[in-house]
């Protein structure tokens, strides 16, 4: 299985599609809502039939990826299987990150081998390299066949795997939510902070990327408990009350810290590094008691 088709060329499948021509593999076809969409992943590819049609694109490859919006990939499996192509022996994978491998069911009774194959990064444009691949995790679920040839693939582009069951999904795209798009809401909650205090967005920005940077190596080195630093790991209540005083302006601010503080504040506790006075202290400050 070498040839490729991709149904959704947006800024991951047209990323995927440019990595995996780097690989050996051939792209057949880019599916996309406008033609102009598809033409332009076919220019960074530099392969592949530029077209609208997921049928026909599907029709000339023997694997087939769905990098699609989660609404969309049911109903594109449905059209699909409604279509006179046959699908035996066809590996069908969706990327979606909340999705299980039913949303294929369709193409399955038809004789696809099918699973869900989610890369653990972000895609901001289409132009990604396809070193961005190297390194990086994808969770798979789906049949144990479908399952050894994502693997395979994944393996090529550098990448590695973890398996995960149907039911954990939403859990697992909620985890990724969280160390992905959240970080950077409260970057900008940060800077927002700073520049309330007279520096400019961008300013703040910069002030606060090196210490963002120095965290996440701490974690890299280390472990998320071991890097916990700051007023709640130390019991310090009066740096807490004045932070909470501060920030009685802006009551969503004021709302998010409290509860940042108090998940800390639980790690505080299962690390053991406060005394049962200060956690009690502590608690009663964020629960405004």
């Amino acid at each position: 299985m070498r040839d490729v088709a991709i149904i959704g060329a947006g800024r991951l499948g047209t990323s995927l599609a440019y990595a995996l021509s780097k690989k050996g593999y051939t792209i057949k076809a880019l599916s996309c809502r406008t033609l102009p969409s598809a033409e332009e992943s076919r220019q960074i590819i530099g392969q592949g039939q530029a077209i609208t049609d997921n049928v026909r694109a599907a029709k000339e490859a023997t694997i087939v990826f769905l990098c699609l919006p989660d609404e969309e990939i049911p109903k594109v499996s449905e059209s699909l299987a409604l279509s006179s192509l046959s699908w035996a022996n066809r590996l069908v994978l969706h990327c979606s990150g909340l999705l299980s491998s039913e949303a294929l069911r369709p193409l399955q009774k038809k004789g696809a081998l099918t699973a869900s194959a989610h890369p653990v990064q972000s895609f901001t444009h289409k132009r990604t390299p396809p070193d961005h691949f190297r390194g990086i995790y994808f969770s798979l679920e789906g049949e144990r066949e479908a399952l050894a040839l994502a693997r395979n693939i994944i393996h090529k582009l550098g990448g590695l795997s973890f398996i995960i069951k149907a039911k954990d999904k939403a859990l697992y795209h909620a985890a990724c939510s969280t160390a992905s798009n959240f970080l950077v809401v409260l970057l900008d909650m940060a800077c927002s902070l700073l520049h309330s205090t007279g520096l400019r967005q961008e300013e703040a920005f910069q002030i606060l990327l090196p210490l963002v940077k120095g965290t996440l190596h701490n974690v890299k080195k280390f472990d998320t408990r071991s890097s916990l630093t700051g007023p709640v790991i130390r019991g310090d209540r009066e740096t807490v009350q004045q932070h909470l005083e501060a920030l009685k302006k802006n009551p969503l601010y004021h709302e998010t810290y409290k509860q940042l503080a108090s998940q800390a504040l639980e790690m505080a506790k299962k690390e053991k590094k406060l005394t049962p006075q200060k956690i009690k202290s502590l608690k009663a400050l964020l629960e405004e008691k």
